[in-house]
């Protein structure tokens, strides 16, 4: 009888959550959850409803999942600076005697369902150098990201996804080498590249060979107190990698070689490293290696959301995000 009755408990809970898509989380116990993790958890399996998580302001430090089919949802931070999502793993860091963590298994957060998307939050991983530290991992195919900012060292944000289409919007993101990486079509647009010191190289895609786009950074500012010239654009982590830069400022912390082949001379015929209209001191077209490309004008027009998103429009869908009160 005991366990009828959780189990009813716990339908009713879900039920609950599915009917009115919106709870808030809060550490002082005034929202639905006092933890992120739990408000997920509470996400119901093969949802088709948009779900907002509205997370008051504070420093989360949760190891935080999103599961699978735990589709549809929308985190939503009551502040950017001051709504924090953070841990500190790191690749080859042992847990209770475990074996070590892998790059993907030290993420601070791991998106694994499709439809997700997350506004005014900051994501962190306050490990620091000591390996590869995920920020953000991200599985799911339509991930949004607005406004929200990306701390760490290495490996800060990894677009894990093979294929998967992500859009970051006016977004900051920082790191060491490759701070940036990863096999989804992932689109930046109006965001903030900070490149910090003891790195090299700012992208690492993977992109697969039957993926027609990769990385495209549109309108973006390359910044940050590392010295100058002391960073490539990207260099590819496999051979299809592609990786292009359009109307994007950039500072004199990027080589003027713009890109490394990463040791293997075949990449340079593989790879598709490309940019249109550079502007800045770290620009310097004439001084790009050769195997990389300038776009011309009608080149650059084939990159829209039509085209390297394969259909998926994420400004509109922006449009029908259901309005959020500050309710329980």
């Amino acid at each position: 009888m005991k366990k009828l009755l959780l189990v009813w408990l716990l339908l009713l809970s879900t039920v609950g959550f599915a009917q009115t898509n919106q709870v808030v989380v809060a550490q002082d116990g005034s929202g639905t959850y006092r933890t992120v993790q739990a408000a997920l958890d509470a996400v119901p399996k093969n949802n088709s409803s948009p779900i907002t998580i509205l997370i008051k302001k504070g420093t989360y430090k949760e190891k935080l999942n999103l599961a699978k089919k735990q589709n549809f949802v929308r985190l939503l931070g009551e502040d950017l600076e001051q709504t924090i999502l953070v841990y500190d793993d790191y690749n080859g860091r042992q847990v209770d005697g475990a074996e070590p963590l892998g790059t993907s298994e030290a993420a601070s957060f791991r998106v694994f369902g499709n439809n997700f998307t997350a506004e005014n939050i900051t994501f962190q991983n306050s490990a620091g150098l000591l390996g590869q530290a995920p920020a953000m991992w991200v599985y799911g195919d339509k991930a949004r990201f607005v406004n929200c900012r990306f701390l760490g060292f290495r490996d800060t944000l990894y677009t894990y996804g093979y294929g998967s289409r992500q859009f970051y919007k006016n977004c900051y993101i920082e790191g060491t080498t490759d701070f940036i990486l990863g096999a989804a079509t992932a689109w930046f647009e109006d965001c903030t590249l900070f490149c910090k010191p003891k790195g090299t190289c700012m992208t690492a895609a993977s992109t697969p060979d039957s993926i027609a786009f990769g990385y495209v950074f549109q309108r973006c500012k390359i910044v940050g107190d590392a010295p100058e010239e002391s960073y490539f654009l990207g260099r590819p982590w496999k051979p299809a990698a592609k990786t292009v830069f359009l109307n994007c400022e950039m500072s004199n912390i990027i080589k003027a070689k713009g890109w490394d082949h990463w040791g293997k001379e075949d990449n340079k015929q593989e790879a598709f490293f490309a940019e249109y209209k550079s502007k800045g001191p770290g620009a310097g077209a004439k001084n790009r290696t050769s195997w990389s490309r300038q776009l011309n004008a009608d080149q650059a027009a084939f990159y829209n959301y039509e085209t390297a998103l394969r259909g998926w429009n994420p400004l509109a869908e922006e449009a029908t995000m259901p309005a959020v009160t500050t309710t329980k």
